[in-house]
């Protein structure tokens, strides 16, 4: 395995859109100054929802020292453009697939959270030959899956914002930093009456179904969310998959942990 001395990479961060087939897909990007002739497997990030790819800010430059590494703002999210209609795991997947295909990746390794695990899961199980190795974590299941139902109607006095942030919080738990919820909080607003697409459409994902056609290795992340509970459900249906489990850290992951979760991606993804 090659290593990598972090000291002396230099990352370089940028932000584009590219076209898939709803439109516009935003995407920050990172990846080190080597002019990518030794770089590693690039890595795909899919979000939560309904965040963004702002989810990985911090983590995006501690994994793009040694290779490139994307985050897709999922259709309807963020800063891309939303689909004409509620889509299913699927069709998102698809639309993350018009972007690899336009960025002619050969293979690519595919970390997914929340909503972006069922997406990722069903991107490997379309794209056999181009995702080598996934990571999942939050993964939808059964029980777990919640949308939560569409945001409340504006109110002239502001009071739905206040409904949807305590509906937010609930979700996230009160362990994410306040500045740090903030502005996620923030990425949620912009989504308009499409906010629960996301959620509705994992939870009508049949994990039961779609995990054990996987052929991809896996590694299984186990923050302390609300899937916790039936992490051992999604364990007991990949046979091969390593699991590490994260009990002092919540949805936020990504965002509090990004050192020690890009440490352990690495040893998981550059084997």
């Amino acid at each position: 395995m090659k290593k990598t001395d972090k000291r002396r990479a230099v990352i370089n961060q940028r932000r584009a859109y590219f076209e898939c087939r709803y439109g516009q897909l935003h995407v920050r990007t990172a990846f080190p100054s080597t002019g990518g002739f030794d770089e590693l497997t690039p890595l795909l990030c899919l979000h939560e929802s309904p965040r963004s790819s702002a989810t990985f800010a911090s983590f995006l430059p501690e994994m793009a020292v040694d290779r490139s590494v994307y985050a897709c703002d999922t259709p309807g999210y963020g800063e891309s453009d939303p689909p004409p209609a509620p889509p299913s795991v699927t069709d998102y997947a698809a639309a993350i697939g018009d972007f690899l295909d336009g960025l002619r990746l050969r293979a690519t390794d595919v970390l997914g959270t929340g909503t972006g695990a069922a997406i990722a899961v069903e991107l490997a199980l379309a794209r056999p030959q181009g995702v080598r190795r996934l990571v999942l974590a939050d993964l939808p299941f059964a029980t777990a899956a919640r949308s939560g139902g569409g945001p409340p109607p504006p109110a002239e006095d502001g009071s739905h914002l206040l409904q949807i942030w305590r509906r937010s919080r609930g979700v996230r738990g009160a362990d994410e930093p306040l500045e740090r919820f903030a502005a996620g909080f923030a990425e949620e607003l912009r989504n308009g009456a499409g906010a629960s697409w996301g959620a509705a459409a994992a939870g009508a994902w049949r994990a039961q179904e779609q995990l054990p056609k996987l052929l991809q290795p896996v590694l299984l992340l186990r923050p302390r969310t609300a899937t916790w509970e039936t992490a051992p459900q999604v364990r007991a249906l990949l046979a091969d998959a390593v699991q590490e489990d994260y009990p002092a850290f919540g949805a936020a992951l990504f965002g509090q942990a990004a050192e020690p979760v890009a440490t352990r991606l690495r040893a998981f993804l550059d084997r």
